[in-house]
């Protein structure tokens, strides 16, 4: 058994559909249900001894400590985390209790239960941290994509946050030995996506003929990861990857914001037309957030050499796949929206309204 934790948010979510599925093994879910978090992305998984479900806080040390003597498991996937960049704007301490404190109770905890094992087991056992693009700061048009050597430059709340949860990491593996690996994703988008993103935000506005708000010029430049091959990075990197390294997954897609907008739109004008016309017509223009990163772009190279990973999906085959799934599932879309979601879109665009049409 593995122990997972954000286990029912988006990645974490396809993590534990994919882990299943591709190898059996069980998995223990630690899941807080915060807004992000959805049981209904594991419906499938309902009634399958395999996995699992505890509801939890990782920052309650004596319920993972429970966990981990009861269950025994043989590594631990760490996705718990606080992540949308606006909501770390707006309310920063969430950020580093969950991202920072949460981190270090959990690598504690995993120490205590990694000095306490046999030693087959011991040597078997891995901490897998899932961390971000962002700890790396912005890069200009023409520089370099981000190495897994790039000095952390953190903007936001939410990147700062991040980027202290790394180095946590990396010292438990320097001052303790406890066997650590790293990952540092891009932009994530597919199926389960909770609709704050870009991405799906943009797919359920068109759908409801609401605008579709993009922050300043829309030139923004992201690197974009469908999430099932990220998922299978983070097998191989759990499998084959060097204790105390840290791996850079990307999609070798970078793209601008307002492209992605109007690749959704276009996909959405064949997929599912609107009577009114194109989808186009509904992009509007907002004033954008603070210490908005202009670009981001990561070179994989070293997952590929070292493990032989690369994802198996381009931006235009996985985009499509995405823009399916959501036009096949309405019903999970609808029940995610409840108010509080609602409250929180009205609150971050709300004054943000003062751009125009495109």
């Amino acid at each position: 058994m593995i122990l997972v934790t954000g286990g029912a948010g988006f990645i974490g979510g396809n993590f534990v559909l994919d882990w299943i599925a591709e190898t059996g093994e069980p998995v223990l879910n630690l899941d807080a249900l915060t807004y992000a978090g959805n049981l209904e992305t594991l419906a499938s998984l309902a009634d399958d001894e395999r996995h699992v479900f505890k509801r939890g806080d990782i920052c309650d040390r004596e319920l993972v400590d429970g966990l981990l003597q009861t269950y025994r498991p043989r590594a631990i996937v760490h996705f718990a985390a606080e992540s949308h960049v606006d909501r770390s704007i707006h309310g920063p301490g969430e950020f580093i209790r969950t991202n920072v404190q949460g981190t270090f109770t959990l690598l504690e905890a995993a120490r205590a239960y990694w000095n306490g094992l046999p030693p087959d087991a011991r040597a078997g056992f891995r901490f897998l941290h899932v961390s971000t693009d962002e700890v790396y700061g912005s890069l200009e048009p023409q520089a370099p994509a981000f190495t897994e050597r790039h000095p952390f430059e953190p903007n936001s709340p939410y990147s700062a946050s991040k980027a202290a949860s790394d180095h946590l990491v990396r010292a438990w593996y320097h001052t303790y030995g406890l066997p650590v690996l790293t990952t540092n994703c891009s932009n994530n988008y597919g199926p389960f996506h909770f609709p704050e993103k870009l991405i799906p935000l943009m797919i359920v506005n068109a759908l409801a003929g609401r605008p579709l708000p993009v922050y300043g010029d829309g030139l923004n430049v992201r690197d974009w990861l469908y999430v099932k091959d990220h998922c299978s990075a983070i097998r191989r990197v759990l499998a084959q990857g060097r204790l105390g390294e840290t791996y850079n997954v990307g999609g070798w897609n970078e793209k601008r914001n307002i492209d992605i907008v109007h690749t959704v739109c276009a996909l959405l004008d064949e997929m599912r037309p609107d009577p009114a016309g194109s989808y186009a017509r509904l992009i509007t223009f907002v004033q954008d957030r603070p210490g908005h990163d202009r670009r981001y772009a990561i070179d994989a190279s070293k997952i590929e050499n070292e493990l032989g990973w690369r994802p198996a999906e381009t931006f235009e085959t996985g985009i499509r796949k995405t823009i399916a799934w959501y036009l096949e599932n309405p019903g999970w879309v609808e029940h995610v929206q409840s108010g509080a979601y609602r409250n929180w879109i009205d609150t971050n665009y709300a004054s943000r309204q003062n751009g125009g049409t495109a």
